[in-house]
C-alpha cells in the first residue's frame, strides 16, 4: 500500500484562488457603489477572474518560477480584469464611474500581489525549516547540466532534497536495477535522468518504471534540442529539464470542470434516487441476512492512496473480502444477485464521488490483491492510478467487467482504461454514462 504523500502543494492553489476571490469581492463591497456592486457583479466578476486566470496561467507559479514571471502574470491578469470590469459597468449601468473602478482595480491589484508574494516567500521559508516536507529526488547521469542541477537543488529554498546522484561514468558499479531499487527503498518522489549516452531502450526502461511505480521522471538534455514532441521543456535556473507531458485530465481547468460535473451529478443521484431507494433496499437486505446494509472496502485510488469504497451489501458476512465474486458464488444473497446484476450495489459510490475519492467516470477501482498481482505484470497497469477511479468506465461498458478469468481479461481492461485517460473528453464521459444506463436495463453477462 502506498503511503500518503507528504506534499502540501496541492492545497496552495485552491487556497490562493479563494483568497484572491475574497479580496476582489470584499473590496468591491467597500469601494464600489451599491448600484454596481450587486449579486450579478459578484458572479460575473468571480467567473471572469477564473476565466482570465486560466488563459494567462495566473496560478501556474512553482518553486522555480522567477519573480519577474510572477510580476508579468499579475500585469496580464489585471489588464484583462480592467476590461471586464468596465464592460460590466457599461452594460449593466449604461455608464461608468471611471475613477472609482480604477481605484478599485488598483486596490485589488495590490491586495492580490501581496497575497501572491506572501505565499511564494512563505513557502520558501517553510521548505527551509521543515525539510521533511521536501521532495526527495535523485539524479542519474553525468554532464555539465547534471552538475549545475545538483548544485541548484542544494539551495534549500526550492524544497528539494537531493538524496543521491548516480554518475554513470564515475560509478561503474551502479547499474539501472541498483538505482531503481534505491528509488523504491528510499521513497524517492522524482527521478532526474541525463539523456547523455542513454540508449532508447534505457529511456523506455526509465519511463516504464516511472509509470508502474507512480514516480515522476524528468529528463535533462545536455543541449537545447527537444528530443520528442511529447516532452515539455522547463528551466530550473539556467538548466533545461525535459518532462513527459501529462494528459488533458491533469490540466487545472479540466480538473475543476470534471470535479464540478461529478459533484452536481452525484448530488442529483443522491437526492432524487438514493433518498428513497436506500431505505427500501435496507429493509430487503436486513430481512434476508444479518449484517450491515452497506459494505465498505479499502481500494487503491488516485496515486494508489487507499480510500473506502461503499456498496450495498450483496453477500452474506464472510472473511474472503479480497476474493472477487464468481459465477454462482454461494456468498451472494438473493437480493444481492438482483442488485449486482443491475449494478444497483454500486450506487452508494456516489457518496465517494461527493467526498472526492472517486469520479462518476474513470477506471474502476480494483482490489488490492489485483494491484499486487498485476501491477508489475501488465504494461501501463499503474497508469490508471494517475486519475480518480470511477463508478463506471470505458472498460466496463465495453464488456470487460466482473470476474478476471485470464490475464487477457485484465489486459483488455487496462487498454481501455489507458485509452480513456489519454483521450478524455466530456462527450466520452456522457457516452459512457449513457451506455451504462442502457446496460443496466439490458443486463450484462458478467454482472454476477
Amino acid at each position: 500500500m502506498r503511503k500518503e504523500k507528504r506534499g502540501y502543494s496541492k492545497y496552495v492553489r485552491p487556497v490562493t484562488i479563494i483568497l484572491d476571490l475574497f479580496s476582489i469581492i470584499f473590496f468591491g463591497h467597500l469601494i464600489l457603489s451599491k448600484s454596481l456592486f450587486s449579486t450579478y457583479f459578484v458572479f460575473f466578476i468571480s467567473f471572469s477572474w477564473l476565466i482570465i486566470s486560466l488563459n494567462v496561467n495566473f496560478y501556474e507559479v512553482f518553486r522555480f518560477t522567477k519573480i519577474i514571471e510572477i510580476i508579468n502574470k499579475i500585469l496580464k491578469q489585471f489588464f484583462l480584469f480592467i476590461v471586464f470590469c468596465f464592460s460590466f459597468s457599461g452594460f449593466y449601468m449604461g455608464k461608468t464611474d471611471s475613477k472609482t473602478i480604477i481605484f478599485y482595480i488598483l486596490v485589488c491589484m495590490i491586495a492580490v500581489s501581496l497575497i501572491k508574494f506572501f505565499i511564494f516567500i512563505s513557502l520558501k521559508k517553510f521548505r527551509t525549516i521543515f525539510l521533511d516536507s521536501n521532495k526527495r529526488v535523485i539524479i542519474f547521469g553525468n554532464g555539465e547540466n547534471v552538475k549545475n542541477l545538483a548544485e541548484l537543488f542544494r539551495n534549500k529554498d526550492y524544497g528539494i532534497q537531493l538524496t543521491e546522484t548516480f554518475n554513470s561514468v564515475e560509478n561503474k558499479n551502479v547499474n539501472l536495477p541498483t538505482m531503481l531499487s534505491f528509488v523504491l527503498e528510499n521513497n524517492i518522489d522524482e527521478i532526474y535522468v541525463s539523456l547523455t549516452s542513454l540508449s532508447k531502450e534505457k529511456i523506455n526502461n526509465f519511463i516504464e518504471f516511472s509509470e508502474n511505480n507512480l514516480k515522476t521522471i524528468k529528463f535533462i538534455p545536455e543541449n537545447q534540442e527537444i528530443f520528442d514532441s511529447n516532452l515539455k521543456l522547463d528551466y530550473y535556473g539556467y538548466v533545461p529539464v525535459l518532462s513527459i507531458n501529462k494528459t488533458v485530465l491533469h490540466e487545472p481547468v479540466t480538473k475543476i470542470f470534471k470535479r464540478v460535473f461529478d459533484f452536481i451529478f452525484a448530488l442529483f443521484v443522491l437526492l432524487l434516487l438514493l433518498s428513497w431507494l436506500t431505505p427500501l433496499l435496507a429493509i430487503l437486505i436486513k430481512l434476508e441476512s444479518k449484517g450491515p446494509v452497506f459494505f465498505k472496502q479499502g481500494r487503491p485510488g488516485i496515486d494508489e492512496t487507499e480510500f473506502f469504497c461503499f456498496k450495498f451489501r450483496s453477500m452474506k458476512i464472510n472473511k474472503t473480502t479480497e476474493k472477487e465474486a464468481s459465477k454462482n458464488d454461494p456468498r451472494v444473497t438473493k437480493i444481492g444477485r438482483f442488485i449486482r446484476k443491475t449494478s444497483i450495489d454500486e450506487m452508494p459510490q456516489f457518496l465517494n464521488v461527493l467526498l472526492g475519492d472517486m469520479s462518476v467516470v474513470g477506471p474502476r477501482p480494483h482490489l488490492w490483491s489485483q494491484n499486487k498481482a498485476y501491477g508489475n505484470k501488465i504494461k501501463k497497469y499503474m497508469v490508471r492510478h494517475y486519475v480518480k477511479p470511477g463508478i463506471t468506465g470505458l472498460a466496463q461498458v465495453r464488456g470487460f467487467r466482473g470476474e478476471i478469468e485470464t490475464d487477457e481479461d485484465m489486459i483488455n481492461r487496462i487498454k481501455y482504461d489507458v485509452f480513456y485517460i489519454e483521450n478524455w473528453s466530456l462527450i466520452l464521459d456522457l457516452k459512457i454514462i449513457a451506455q451504462t444506463v442502457v446496460n443496466i436495463f439490458k443486463g450484462e453477462e458478467k454482472a454476477y
